[in-house]
């Protein structure tokens, strides 16, 4: 066999080292109690629930009410239509029990039964019905927190000559203020009742 001229280069001595990839996941996690179960997940789960009992309610309630073992429960989901969620309903059947023998758990109202079953067994376990019901009053809470009006503005059409949107309810070119702000400058419900009769009249 023929020698070839060129050299093979031998590996040099230590291995560099990669660079860690921006998408890696970091070890490192944020201050406070570990949790066990996403929040978000906990009261979407719960308001999925919600609205599956509420459709069954009327068929299901009677037998699982009265339910006393595991089965009692099972059976009640028996030909109510559940649909997919069946299944899901069925396995949680040891939570639910012990949800409904509950002390707290609401004896009359229907919408006040659904929501508290649902929202306790929305953590499927994995944290106590109290936990779980906690957590939906608190992601609820900072769901309507997150979003709201900051100012109202009106179309208007000013003395001035401005045609456009008000600026803190007054023209802005001008300064004149809407009359209705100042008859009423907290009560926004009056505001909107006012400009209603406006333009009916």
């Amino acid at each position: 066999m023929a020698r070839t001229s060129a050299k093979t280069q031998k590996p040099s001595g230590k291995p560099k080292k990669e660079k860690k990839a921006l998408d890696t996941f970091s070890e490192k996690r944020g201050r406070g109690r570990p949790f066990k179960i996403k929040a978000s997940w906990v009261r979407g789960r719960a308001d999925n629930y919600r609205g599956i009992l509420d459709t069954v309610w009327d068929r299901v309630a009677p037998r699982l009410l009265k339910a006393q073992t595991r089965e009692d429960v099972v059976r009640s989901f028996e030909g109510a239509n559940v649909g997919g969620y069946a299944l899901e309903l069925v396995i949680a059947a040891d939570l639910i029990l012990e949800v409904l023998r509950a002390s707290n758990f609401p004896k009359r109202k229907r919408e006040a039964q659904i929501n508290f079953l649902a929202d306790s067994i929305a953590g499927q376990g994995v944290i106590t019905p109290r936990s779980a019901r906690d957590i939906c009053e608190k992601e609820r809470a900072r769901i309507k927190r997150a979003h709201h009006i900051i100012r109202c503005e009106f179309w208007i059409e000013c003395s001035c000559g401005h045609k456009g949107l008000s600026l803190n309810q007054a023209c802005p070119k001008c300064e004149a203020e809407i009359s209705l702000m100042r008859e009423s400058p907290l009560d926004a419900s009056s505001v909107f009742q006012a400009l209603a009769r406006n333009v009916r009249t």
